[in-house]
């Protein structure tokens, strides 16, 4: 039975594309005949998510800010397994770290790691043909090749208990689903302020959409919206509740983020707001998806990127255009 330790600690970018390959993994794996094991080194604070993962057997918790003891107690119960293969999927000191001291066949990184960690492994994944400019799942899917597997996403993502978990305040009248937006993002510079307004838009053209607002930081709205027809979740939405949330979405509307690529991994219709990043490297995966679409802000300058235009490509988009 092939053993496989991951260790992605965050951010949860990274998780949601580094799960994306763990479930392409033991779908590609299902052919053969002993299955595939794999285990996980993540954060803390995403553990709930990564635990509820299907294709996740064990999790290990890496606590961020935790002591050098509670490091120590890490790497001593890594060490009652030894593995067949190490991916360090987050490439920085830390994760060399917990890769050398961890006992595996194969320890494996990637060409792109950073301080220094690659003097920890055994061998690197080759970047795709784009090199440094590839989409940062693509780069992730090259793991998959150490297994004798494609490069490619494959199987469904699940998250155990989890997508059924009843959220009634969702469904609406008529079972009609609604749009969720994601209006913050952990990195200032990738926030966009113009979602009350492109919620007003919305809501005015169809008085059939609902709008929900969802995420871990509380943005008031400071009861602009019709009640029935909007619900403000932020800073009460949870990690195990954010794969229900995004899996029942008719559309999801979100800056670079974590739930904006869980979107797109659910084929849920995904709306990525772009400012300074580049959404070639970053935007929900795949880009030729129907389903995936994106707005680009004037010269990567969020505050010129008007709700009106936003909103003049989602009906475009929401029409099949």
């Amino acid at each position: 039975m092939p053993r496989v330790l991951i260790i992605n600690p965050s951010s949860l970018v990274e998780i949601v594309h580094g799960l994306q390959v763990a479930t392409s993994m033991k779908a590609q794996w299902s052919k053969a005949k002993d299955p595939l094991v794999i285990d996980w080194v993540v954060r803390d604070i995403y553990a709930p998510l990564v635990s509820a993962c299907e294709a996740v057997d064990t999790t290990y918790v890496f606590k961020r800010f935790g002591s050098t003891l509670d490091f120590f107690r890490l790497v001593r119960e890594l060490r009652k397994t030894r593995y067949d293969f190490l991916f360090d999927f987050q490439g920085l000191l830390r994760t060399g770290l917990m890769t050398w001291q961890a006992h595996a066949k194969r320890k494996v990184g990637r060409a792109n790691a950073r301080e220094g960690a690659s003097t920890f492994y055994d061998e690197k994944v080759p970047l795709p043909p784009l090199g440094r400019r590839s989409h940062k799942l693509d780069i992730l899917l090259q793991f998959c090749t150490v297994l004798g597997l494609e490069p490619v996403l494959a199987g469904e993502l699940h998250f155990e208990g989890v997508e059924k978990l009843r959220l009634s305040f969702i469904e609406g009248r008529r079972g009609v689903k609604p749009v969720v937006m994601f209006p913050n993002a952990r990195r200032i510079e990738k926030n966009w302020s113009g979602y009350k307004q492109l919620t007003k838009l919305i809501l005015e053209a169809d008085k059939s959409r609902r709008v929900i607002w969802a995420g871990n930081a509380y943005i008031p709205d400071k009861g602009s919206f019709p009640g029935e027809r909007f619900l403000n979740l932020t800073g009460k939405t949870s990690l195990l509740t954010l794969p229900a949330l995004v899996h029942r979405a008719d559309w999801v509307i979100a800056n670079d983020s974590g739930p904006m690529h869980l979107a797109a991994a659910f084929n849920v219709k995904t709306l990525g707001i772009f400012g300074p990043s580049d959404p070639r490297i970053w935007g929900p995966y795949p880009a030729s998806s129907p389903t995936n679409h994106i707005v680009q802000a004037p010269v990567g300058n969020l505050q010129l990127l008007q709700a009106k235009e936003v909103y003049l490509r989602f009906q475009q988009y929401d029409k099949g255009g």
